[in-house]
């Protein structure tokens, strides 16, 4: 089969690699029939994340045709069309039975090497890294898929492959991350980074009662969507001092709550530009920057609560006694994704949230080697590409 494959630092080449087969009863194949480049991909491109290793599938965003079932899959049949969720998840260890499936205990088939470097080892992902299981991913013609009796949401609608598809990752991953925020009626919500994930902790954030959310980013085409599409209040950091402005707007209070959506590649002050692979020779070369959570921690309100869906990988230089000292709660982590799809997707199919109009740019698989370069640089008002095998 075909796929996008990672070779080394800034390396992502559109190649031959082998057809994936069943290897456990609880296994099903996938005929991918959509994927799409996360934000978290370029990381991956770029060398934050340890343990990239040629050869490696990328892909997290997918869906398709289940094509075959292990005899263990007795919840899934030939033809039943899915979206697949980014994490991988037993269903029955004791992190699973408490929805925290992103801890999953079982799925992590590298958790000694994770382990060494985490303390614990997390869920395995698809296509993110060794650290996370090295499993191939979903930016490919077909995908193993462990523990396809848990996570995969059937799709029985009549609905476009493009208005479904972002439910394996970004739009749960923004919900949480406005869930986990505590959001009450009438809270003043920032959110640092209007990418995808961005734009959806936005929507997100007034379904849960939020009055205003105000959006930080420094790319115009994204600063539009969210004052356009997702109805927020921006500040462009590149020319505002952003704890400043924040507190002008929320009258020297400081929000409510606060979103790091960038995570480990986010700008300094008064820059802006496309995050590329300089100082990376190999995958953990490059050192995280924490900028965008060192504002949130500051400007946050006293007793307030700041959210980090954004990507980290190494230590941080972080003003934490702003933190204890303000009494601020801090929740994080991967998106308990097995947890949210199936009651996102029934408001997806109600109506209530529309995914498909962050989609800037389309193409083939085949594309994908310019893609990934087009939307790393943020050229031609990429925002969000989807892809077609």
């Amino acid at each position: 089969m075909r796929a996008l494959v990672w070779h080394a630092v800034g390396d992502i080449r559109y190649d031959t690699v082998e057809d994936p087969i069943i290897e456990d009863d609880r296994d099903i194949i996938v005929k991918v029939t959509s994927t799409a480049i996360c934000g978290s991909d370029l990381h991956l491109m770029n060398g934050v994340i340890p343990e990239m290793r040629e050869g490696d599938i990328l892909g997290h965003e997918f869906m398709g045709e289940v094509v075959e079932t292990g005899s263990g899959v007795g919840n899934l049949k030939k033809g039943d069309r899915v979206v697949v969720p980014f994490t991988i998840s037993c269903g029955e260890c004791f992190f699973c039975e408490k929805g925290l499936y992103s801890a999953c205990d079982n799925s992590n088939r590298k958790a000694d090497l994770a382990a060494e470097a985490m303390g614990h080892a997390p869920a395995g992902l698809f296509g993110y890294s060794h650290l996370t299981g090295g499993y191939a991913g979903g930016q490919a013609e077909y995908v193993r898929v462990p523990y396809g009796d848990v996570g995969p949401v059937k799709v029985d609608s009549d609905l476009r492959d493009d208005q479904v598809l972002f439910l394996s990752d970004i739009f749960p991953t923004g919900w949480m991350a406005a869930e986990n925020c505590g959001i009450e009626e009438g809270d003043t919500v920032a959110i640092w980074g209007c990418g995808p994930v961005g734009q959806f902790a936005i929507r997100s954030a007034y379904l849960m009662g939020a009055e205003r959310v105000i959006a930080i980013d420094c790319v115009p085409e994204r600063l539009k969507m969210a004052e356009e599409r997702s109805k927020a209040e921006t500040i462009d950091y590149s020319n505002d001092n952003v704890i400043e402005r924040l507190k002008e707007m929320t009258k020297g209070r400081g929000p409510d709550r606060c979103i790091d959506a960038v995570g480990a590649e986010a700008h300094g002050h008064e820059t802006c530009g496309a995050v590329k692979p300089e100082g990376a020779k190999k995958p953990g070369d490059k050192a995280d920057n924490g900028t965008a959570l060192s504002d949130a921690l500051t400007v946050c309100r006293k007793g307030g609560t700041v959210s980090i869906p954004g990507v980290y990988a190494k230590e941080l230089t972080l003003p934490f006694g702003a933190a204890m000292n303000k009494g601020l709660t801090l929740k994080m982590g991967q998106t308990h994704m097995q947890k949210y799809l199936s009651p996102l997707l029934d408001r997806v199919q109600n109506g209530e949230v529309i995914l498909d109009d962050i989609i800037t740019h389309r193409g083939e698989l085949k594309d994908g080697e310019r893609l990934y370069k087009t939307f790393r640089d943020k050229d031609d008002g990429c925002i969000k590409v989807f892809l077609t095998p």
